[in-house]
């Protein structure tokens, strides 16, 4: 199932998203005091936007500014149009508090729909959705897509794992919704509880709300027997289903540009980068109601692709997401992102997909402590797997922890709800 605007000749498109930014913009300026401030300082009103040529001018949305005007102040809308709330997770101070009217609850489901068609989900397969349900866009998301799409919703939410693995055996579900790092989770427990993960009838993971590197989508395809298709979202925007892998290539995550205009730009000047240069993605809403946001700076590094997909899609291709701009480790002077150091680590044989990375201060100098669990089954012993790790890291990013431990299958601690957490700065 397929919308017709997927596959948009690229200047058509570009005619849509000037149409629905020139409404976007006069929406916030006639509704949404912080925006209307915010142009009126640089001297732009809506009349100054003729399309997306002209996105630049606009003003950029931080965090900070959710943050500044929590709990409403970015509304577009009164209270008794809204139809729900959501809340991002608050690890700083307050969280980002977003809005749906009804009409943006049916725009997410039909962008979510999109995503998991993508994924090679159909109509009438059972959708087993471990995302948490709550304040968190995941769960609700997910599901709200994959009933616009005519599946069957089983909604276990996360955690209590050995029961989804019973569910997921005896409903025969086709699809597992969830985090990357507990589909492993999902699938040890399952070996654990004497299944072969295998030989269930999951065909398709559909994962997101962490970075996955390709070593890990692999582990977890072999693993599960499964197709591993990255799902992105943010809750400022809508939540999951902004973009989407397509199954028929897996090679980067289709942004629906039709209801999301996407940019990249220098995480230190917000300046626009060259087309096909890594930088921070910065996101537009093009028919949000109840909280449209120009230029959100969403803090992920990305590049785009807007060649055409051998699936025929013509919506851009963002590659997925190698990091952070606010996750940035600066270690001894030596910036480092978490997510290179995985995709280093993680495509040596003999090392398994779960690490974390310690950080601490001995007198005036940061220390670094990576530890790595060891894979299953691999007769290598720990000097020698050592030794490759730290050359690898050494050619490859110029830099080696100043210690490395390797524990035993299952050595480190494994979560069953909400986004594991693979830095601990310990710094103060």
């Amino acid at each position: 199932m397929r919308h017709s605007n997927e596959s948009l000749d690229r200047s058509e498109l570009r005619e849509l998203q000037s149409e629905r930014l020139r409404e976007t913009v006069e929406h916030v300026y006639e509704n949404v005091p912080f925006y209307r401030d915010k142009l009126d300082e640089n001297g732009i009103t809506p009349d100054d936007i003729d399309g997306v040529e002209d996105i630049t001018k606009l003003p950029m949305t931080t965090k900070e500014d959710f943050r500044d005007e929590y709990p409403d102040g970015l509304f577009a809308v009164d209270d008794s149009d809204l139809s729900r709330l959501h809340a991002s997770s608050g690890t700083t101070g307050k969280p980002k508090v977003v809005s749906y009217t009804q009409d943006d609850l049916d725009l997410w489901g039909r962008t979510m729909a999109r995503s998991l068609s993508a994924a090679g989900v159909d109509p009438g397969d059972t959708v087993q959705n471990a995302y948490g349900y709550g304040l968190f866009t995941g769960g609700l998301g997910f599901h709200q897509g994959a009933e616009t799409l005519g599946t069957t919703v089983v909604p276990t939410s996360s955690g209590n794992t050995q029961r989804q693995v019973e569910l997921a055996t005896d409903l025969d579900s086709d699809v597992l919704a969830c985090t990357p790092s507990y589909a492993l989770y999902f699938a040890e427990t399952a070996e654990e509880m004497g299944y072969d993960p295998r030989e269930l009838s999951i065909s398709v993971i559909a994962y997101g709300a962490e970075t996955c590197t390709e070593p890990m989508r692999e582990e977890i395809e072999e693993t599960l027997d499964a197709t591993g298709i990255n799902n992105y979202g943010l809750s400022e925007i809508i939540g999951p289903g902004v973009a989407a892998e397509c199954h028929e290539a897996q090679d980067g995550l289709h942004i629906w540009e039709d209801h999301y205009y996407p940019e990249v730009v220098d995480p230190r000047t917000g300046e626009p980068v060259e087309e096909g240069e890594e930088g921070e993605l910065v996101l537009t809403t093009l028919t949000k109601e109840a909280l449209p946001v120009l230029r959100y700076r969403t803090g992920d590094l990305t590049t785009l692709n807007y060649d055409k997909c051998e699936c025929g899609r013509t919506m851009v291709r963002m590659d997925n997401v190698t990091g952070r701009s606010d996750d940035l480790l600066v270690v001894r002077g030596v910036n480092l992102y978490p997510s290179e150091i995985e995709h280093v680590v993680l495509d040596i044989d003999g090392v398994a997909p779960h690490y974390r990375i310690d950080l601490h201060k001995e007198g005036n100098l940061d220390v670094m402590e990576l530890t790595i669990e060891r894979a299953e089954d691999v007769e290598r012993d720990d000097s020698e797997l050592k030794d490759e790790i730290l050359t690898r890291l050494q050619n490859v990013l110029s830099f080696t922890p100043d210690e490395l431990d390797l524990v035993p299958p299952g050595g480190i601690e494994r979560t069953e709800v909400g986004k594991v957490q693979r830095v601990y700065d310990h710094r103060g």
